[in-house]
């Protein structure tokens, strides 16, 4: 696990887009991301040190002790090996030592089951509350998006 930097953006761009259930931003914003909010996201590599994960996260400017992530995804051939988990616990740990992670918030679908499961097993294994609540219903969105809620796990521990 590792800080990610510009040079990741196009893989993880690939990641996302591969995933078939990320909404894929332009390949500009991955690089983007991983300059401007390396900090805050990770990325995971094989023995090869190519890229086969990602979590892209920032701090809420009106609540800078929460991380939102942002999108995680994990490569196809690298999936049910614990990476999403691994790199989730990753960027909390080294954001609760800087002191600067109290809360994670996150949005999912109700379609997305993996994520759903991925967020909850976090917050059980960091004893953390975990709420859940409706962020964006779908009325919302300009096209067939589906609903989005709003998973706030917290108070983590540092």
């Amino acid at each position: 696990m590792a800080i990610p930097t510009v040079e990741d953006g196009t893989a993880a761009w690939r990641i996302a887009r591969e995933s078939r259930v990320l909404d894929v931003n332009s390949p500009y914003s991955y690089l983007l991301w991983f300059r401007d909010f390396a900090r805050t996201s990770v990325v995971a590599s094989d023995s090869g040190d190519a890229p086969v994960g990602f979590v892209t996260g920032f701090r809420r400017p009106e609540q800078p002790d929460t991380l939102v992530v942002w999108q995680i995804a994990v490569d196809r051939g690298q999936r049910g090996r614990g990476t999403a988990s691994a790199m989730l616990d990753h960027l909390t740990a080294r954001l609760t030592a800087d002191g600067a992670l109290r809360h994670l918030e996150t949005t999912i679908s109700p379609d997305n089951t993996a994520s759903h499961r991925l967020f909850r097993s976090f917050a059980r294994r960091h004893a953390a509350r975990l709420e859940t609540d409706l962020l964006f219903p779908a009325e919302l969105f300009p096209d067939t998006h589906e609903a989005e809620f709003l998973y706030r796990i917290g108070p983590l521990l540092r």
